[in-house]
């Protein structure tokens, strides 16, 4: 970029096109710097067309700027599939779903493309169920999926913890032919393992012909899930055996596996392993299952220590670890100061509160519950109402605490007789 600005600066006459190429460049670039030169080359054009809108655009939205797009969006003189493509990404990326799906109605003619931005943006953001019915429409619109289309299907259903629909989804993938894609066979790991499946997630991984590092390290964490440490860490074995290089996720797996066996020495060898053999620097993830796994062993005083001593600065993550275990352990001191760390950072978390007023409960210090609970009550806070949901023949029936109702059927379950009925008129006569 630094010899384009150069050229840039000596062109005696200089058009839409050269300007257009220059703040591409620094948008690609990245960075504060980047995208402030291609905003202000940007703001100084003397004339304007539609790509260069579309750039500008798009570059805001892929440096995590959406809002910015947005207010340029608006002022755009005529908006092409383009723009508002990359303005649907940007609210997805933000979790905006609702303003995603504003604009996504406005499209008349919407691509694989777009389909798969709005089916991937409600996988990712925790709305399976709109993942999946969403899917019904694309499907009624005739327009095909892709491997893309199946990994945020199988993301949503792994996500729903729901097996049976993440089987119908893995029926299509064979009828489609995508069922040798490497991205598709990784989600179908990942989607067995969080819908209980364990058995069925390991011979999904013994399909791979050529597994890659999210292959390894969707097994480990496969295992890890079920605490069944001897198992992650063989396959962690078979992967380093292979030469295959571990990177911080697939520690991050090992350490979770520990923390569920409660194997804090195996923890620490492989922190060092991952630190000290392979470089890789410890986040604050790692941290987290470290004070873990020593809180749950009892060790309270040795995981306080490490907080103080580690070079990143802890988060809610870590302090409620060790406050969860202070409750277990009914250490009262430990506990408050865990639980004022974490409201200092989040003065609204609930569970801190909840969690700091049993532990007074339990050491029999009515007063102080009484005056975390007033604390609350000022404050605004509300403990949030437990959920779980159980699948019962067709039906998916969810409960909430202190609920005495639950709806019956849900759209996603509409959504599924429809899948099943498009693979009946197609001819597919598999399960």
């Amino acid at each position: 970029m630094r010899e384009a600005q150069m050229v840039f600066d000596q062109m005696p006459r200089r058009n839409v096109v050269s300007y257009t190429a220059m703040i591409d460049g620094y948008a690609k670039m990245g960075g504060d710097g980047g995208i402030a030169r291609a905003r202000a080359l940007f703001e100084v054009m003397p004339q304007r067309n539609e790509v260069s809108w579309t750039v500008m655009i798009s570059g805001l939205v892929e440096n995590g700027l959406s809002e910015e797009a947005w207010e340029l969006f608006e002022r755009m003189p005529e908006r092409n599939l383009v723009a508002t493509t990359a303005m649907i990404t940007g609210f997805c990326k933000d979790g905006k779903m609702d303003n995603a799906r504003s604009l996504f109605e406005e499209i008349r003619c919407r691509d694989r493309v777009l389909w798969n931005i709005m089916v991937t943006g409600y996988a990712q953001n925790g709305r399976g169920e709109e993942a999946l019915i969403l899917f019904l429409q694309m499907l009624r619109s005739g327009t095909q999926p892709d491997e893309v289309t199946f990994v945020s299907l199988l993301t949503a259903c792994a996500n729903l913890a729901s097996l049976e629909e993440g089987t119908q989804v893995y029926a299509l993938v064979i009828k489609h032919g995508y069922d040798s894609d490497l991205s598709v066979s990784n989600a179908l790991v990942t989607m067995y393992s969080k819908c209980g499946g364990i058995v069925d997630s390991e011979l999904a991984f013994g399909k791979i012909s050529h597994p890659d590092i999210v292959s390894w390290n969707s097994i480990i964490a496969a295992f890890a899930q079920h605490g069944l440490y001897v198992k992650a860490r063989s396959y962690f074995d078979q992967m380093v055996t292979l030469s295959i290089r571990p990177d911080a996720l697939t520690f991050l797996n090992l350490l979770a596996a520990c923390c569920r066996a409660g194997r804090v020495d195996e923890s620490m060898n492989l922190f060092h392993l991952m630190v000290h053999d392979y470089g890789i620097p410890a986040r604050s993830e790692h941290y987290t299952c470290l004070v873990d796994v020593m809180s749950r062993a009892g060790q309270l005083q040795r995981a306080y220590k490490m907080i103080q001593e580690m070079p990143v600065e802890a988060d809610s993550s870590i302090w409620g670890a060790l406050l969860v275990a202070c409750s277990v352990h009914s250490n009262v001191k430990l506990g408050e100061l865990a639980a004022s760390k974490i409201l200092n950072l989040d003065p609204y978390n609930s569970g801190a509160y909840v969690m700091l007023s049993n532990i007074y409960a339990g050491a029999g210090m009515w007063k102080d519950v009484n005056r975390v609970r007033v604390l609350m009550k000022e404050r605004g806070v509300k403990k949030q109402k437990g959920y779980s949901w159980i699948q019962i023949g067709n039906r998916i029936h969810c409960f909430v605490g202190g609920d005495p109702s639950h709806p019956n059927i849900s759209d996603i379950q509409f959504a599924l007789r429809m899948i099943a009925l498009h693979m009946k008129v197609k001819g597919d006569t598999r399960k």
